[in-house]
Order: C-alpha cells, then sequence, then structure tokens
C-alpha cells in the first residue's frame, strides 16, 4: 500500500481528485507539479508540505519560489523539475496525472526507481508503451492504471490465474456529447458543445478527445501496450450510463465487469492502495436506482478519430507517437476556436501521411515523430 506519493499534474482534475483521497487516506505527499498554476499549487503546498514543488513554466516556478520562501518546499522548474520529483528518494508511488507526451521522461525514470506508478498519463503507453512495459519488467516497478476503464480491466483481472485465459478486453465508452450524429451534423459543433460531457468531469482536452472517440482509442492502444494483447483480443463498445467501466471475456465464455458510479476517485483510491481496499466515505452505487444498461456499437464512419487509433494500434512503431502528438496539437486548435470539429482528425491524418514512421523505435525516434507530428500540424493551422 501507497505511503508516499509523488504527484505529477497537481492541479489538474485527477491530480486535485487524488489530493483528496490523500487526505482521505492519510498519505503523505513528497512532490507536486505543475504546468503554471501558481495561486492553486501554492495552496496545495501550504496544505501537504511537499519538500518539493515543480512549475513546468520557469517564470511561474520563480513566483512561486517568491511566495513559498517562509516555507521549506524546495522549487524547481522544466523537465529537471519532472524528473527531480519522479525520482525523489522517499515517494514509494509516483501518480503520473500530466497531459500528454510530457510525462514520458518522468514515468520511465520513475520506473528504473522501482517506484509504484499510478498510472493516469495514457499517453505514456500509447506512444512507447513498449518502451515502458519493457523497463517496468527489468525493474520490477508495479504500474497500476488510473484511468476508470483500465482499473475496471485491472481489478476484473485479479483472479485470472493466466493471461491465455482471456479472449477479450471491452472497454466501455460513454459516447460523448454526440452520440447518434452523423458526420455532417457534427461540423458545426463548438468548443462548448464539446466540453459537455454527459457523465464525467474531466480536464479540456480529454473531454474533446471523449467528444472525438480519440480518447477510447487511446485506451484501446493502452490495453495492448498494458496486457501485452493484440488489436483483436481488446475492443469497445458504447454505454451511455457508464455504470460497467470495462469487462473481461475469458475462453470459456465468462464475462467479469466492473460497476460504478462515474467517480475516479474509486480508481486512484485502489491505485493507491492495491492489493489491499480502503474504506470510502463515497456513496457506493446503488442498484435498484440504476438506469437500464444499454450497449451499442462505436460508429467508426463518423468518428474518425476511432478509427485512425486502431489503424495505428495495427501499425505500430512510430505511427502512435505520430497520431498523438497531432492531436494534442489539433485538440488544443480546436480549443482555441482556430479549427472546426471534424478538422482534429483531418489533421490527425495529414500528420500520418506527411511524417514518415519506423519499426522498433527508441525513445529518441519516438520523441522526434511526436516533434514532426505536432509541427506539421502546425503548419496546416490557419
Amino acid at each position: 500500500m501507497t505511503r508516499t506519493i509523488a504527484l505529477l499534474g497537481s492541479t489538474g482534475s485527477i491530480g486535485r481528485q487524488t489530493l483528496e483521497v490523500a487526505r482521505e487516506l492519510g498519505l503523505s505527499v513528497a512532490a507536486l507539479t505543475a504546468n503554471s498554476s501558481v495561486d492553486l499549487i501554492e495552496r496545495q503546498a501550504r496544505e501537504f508540505s511537499p519538500r518539493l514543488a515543480v512549475l513546468y513554466d520557469a517564470d511561474a516556478a520563480n513566483e512561486l519560489r517568491r511566495r513559498l520562501a517562509d516555507t521549506k518546499v524546495e522549487v524547481m522548474s522544466g523537465m529537471d523539475g519532472l524528473l527531480a520529483a519522479a525520482t525523489l528518494d522517499g515517494a514509494d508511488t509516483v501518480v503520473t496525472a500530466v497531459v500528454g507526451m510530457i510525462g514520458l521522461r518522468p514515468t520511465l525514470a520513475a520506473i528504473e526507481k522501482k517506484k509504484r506508478i499510478a498510472l493516469a498519463n495514457k499517453e505514456t503507453l500509447v506512444c512507447a508503451g513498449e518502451l515502458v512495459m519493457d523497463a517496468a519488467e527489468r525493474s520490477g516497478a508495479e504500474i497500476v492504471p488510473v484511468d476508470s476503464e483500465h482499473s475496471a480491466i485491472f481489478q476484473c483481472l485479479q483472479g485470472c490465474r493466466d493471461r491465455s485465459e482471456i479472449k477479450r478486453l471491452i472497454l466501455t465508452c460513454s459516447g460523448g456529447p454526440f452520440y447518434g450524429l452523423g458526420f455532417d451534423e457534427l461540423a458545426g459543433k463548438t468548443r462548448a458543445d464539446a466540453l459537455k460531457h454527459p457523465n464525467w468531469t474531466m480536464g479540456a482536452k480529454i473531454t474533446i478527445d471523449s467528444a472525438t472517440l480519440m480518447n477510447k482509442g487511446l485506451e484501446i492502444i493502452e490495453a495492448m501496450r498494458l496486457y501485452r494483447l493484440p488489436l483483436a483480443q481488446v475492443s469497445a463498445v458504447i454505454h451511455r450510463q457508464s455504470i460497467i467501466h470495462s469487462l473481461v471475456e475469458f475462453r470459456d465464455g465468462a464475462l467479469l465487469a466492473q460497476l460504478g458510479t462515474p467517480d475516479m476517485k474509486l480508481p486512484i483510491r485502489y491505485a493507491m492502495t492495491w492489493p489491499l481496499r480502503a474504506a470510502s466515505p463515497a456513496q457506493p452505487l446503488d442498484l435498484l436506482s440504476c438506469p437500464p444498461l444499454t450497449f451499442a456499437e462505436p460508429d467508426e464512419q463518423t468518428f474518425r478519430c476511432l478509427r485512425i487509433a486502431k489503424r495505428c494500434a495495427e501499425q505500430g512503431g512510430t505511427s502512435c507517437a505520430v497520431m498523438n502528438g497531432a492531436n494534442e496539437v489539433a485538440v488544443l486548435a480546436f480549443l482555441r476556436e482556430q479549427v472546426g470539429f471534424n478538422d482534429i482528425p483531418a489533421l490527425v491524418e495529414t500528420a500520418l501521411d506527411e511524417v514518415a514512421q519506423t519499426s522498433a523505435p527508441t525513445l529518441s525516434d519516438i520523441l522526434e515523430a511526436d516533434r514532426l507530428a505536432r509541427a506539421s500540424v502546425q503548419a496546416h493551422l490557419p
């Protein structure tokens, strides 16, 4: 069980909820990191008294250092700060709640130190899953997923004696705010429309990814890497109620599912306490008041990002890093209202066409593919 955490991405949705869980469980916090949110991380640092606080932005870090001068908290910035937080002595668990490729190097560094990785940064496995899983196997580091879908699968597999018993992993998907619409109907959808997720309260980037279904594509790739399974054994199903968080189908036809309310603190808490379970103050799922549970097949023709992600999953190599980097820039452009909703998959497809891909990539190859993909999208922005 976790005693002390280093939290990478403390000011985002997952980071804030992780600190709520830390409060409930009485966990120590050794390090906090964020991008540039000086006010919030200052409040967090004063409450949790970490040894280290990191703001990636250097100017913001200087301001935080000035504000925390009356404390014993060390302040750092940039990638050096993230790496220091990820490898800090005394922290037995590193929660990777940063968004995007920026989480890759700190995760690998924490793995080398044999930390428990409470993994909420899906891009790490999407872009470099084989490198990450190989590194964890060599070091003996535990990787416990925090995403609700992957936590559900992780929980369902606790009684699985042999991975050859798995027939299929089934990830559930709410379908996002635009479920049931056609491709042409998506063209006029705005930032405000796309941020209205029906069930979950999340950060802006992941909410847009949920609207395009790219998030489910990323999760399919993540599940393939976590459990060393081919695409044929990982699928997704639309489940509008977000009650069943995912399922495992076994070769004898049995299906195990994990059910619960759409509350991210449940998988966060489990990642902290596994293999134990801690009592929770949250209201549990009431089966008698549940809505009917429904299921449908995702529309990959309308939501092209899911189709693109599955194609990259099949191709492997650096294609996933290209796709992910292009998607990050395209989503940011949509949030800034520079492009339309349907431009997101188009920009990702253009980057995949323009950037040469490498099979069996090194970390340098992955980082370069990410850079080139971002440059490709930037070049096509108005």
